[in-house]
């Protein structure tokens, strides 16, 4: 199979895993049910991946690392137009959640599985958790060492609350709010981020 057909029968696989498994839960998806949803045959998930475990661990890197890139994307472009760290921070969030409005199931999952700690993929799970608030901690770091922010905020902690912050907000948006518009959401988190909740 070559390389651009084997990327696009995975990516068929990730889809119907992540739906599947957002509707029923990792115990009750069956290998069958995601190969019947991805319209492949059953060897074919076995061809791509050794177990259903292997998939999801898989899933995780893949969408995890859709998000950082898209997160980092969002940074160097404010930057390299001469904006300034909380700028960046900014696009952050926005690039956020159209990642979110793009991949809700996935997002939900995602959220999900950080709660859970039995997992066997617990530690790829942390492992490109803190991939992703590393791009946003440097980000926060430059703001700091630049002077555009305080030096006494707890950068790592900072990074995991913006975060954080974007993920439950998106979902939260997505599950009880869905006929506000990205716009409106940015904006409200904007404030937040720019410090003008408090009406100062």
């Amino acid at each position: 199979m070559n390389s651009a057909r084997r990327q696009a029968t995975r990516q068929r696989l990730y889809e119907a895993a992540v739906t599947l498994i957002a509707e029923k839960g990792f115990s009750s998806t069956t290998v069958d049910e995601i190969a019947e949803r991805a319209g492949v045959a059953k060897g074919t998930v076995y061809y791509n991946f050794a177990s259903k475990n292997d998939l999801f661990e898989e899933l995780l890197r893949h969408g995890v690392g859709l998000l950082t890139a898209s997160l980092r994307e969002a940074s160097e472009k404010v930057t390299a137009a001469g904006g300034s760290r909380v700028d960046a921070l900014d696009a952050m969030i926005r690039a956020g959640l159209v990642f979110i409005g793009r991949y809700p199931s996935f997002t939900q999952l995602y959220v999900a599985e950080l709660w859970r700690t039995n997992r066997a993929w617990q530690s790829t799970l942390m492992m490109v958790r803190q991939e992703a608030i590393a791009v946003v901690e440097k980000v926060l770091r430059e703001a700091v060492d630049g002077g555009e922010l305080s030096d006494e905020i707890d950068v790592p902690l900072t990074a995991s609350a913006l975060f954080g912050m974007v993920l439950v907000a998106a979902l939260d948006w997505q599950a009880f709010q869905p006929d506000r518009d990205i716009d409106d959401v940015h904006a409200a988190l904007s404030r937040l981020l720019q410090g003008r909740v408090g009406g100062s």
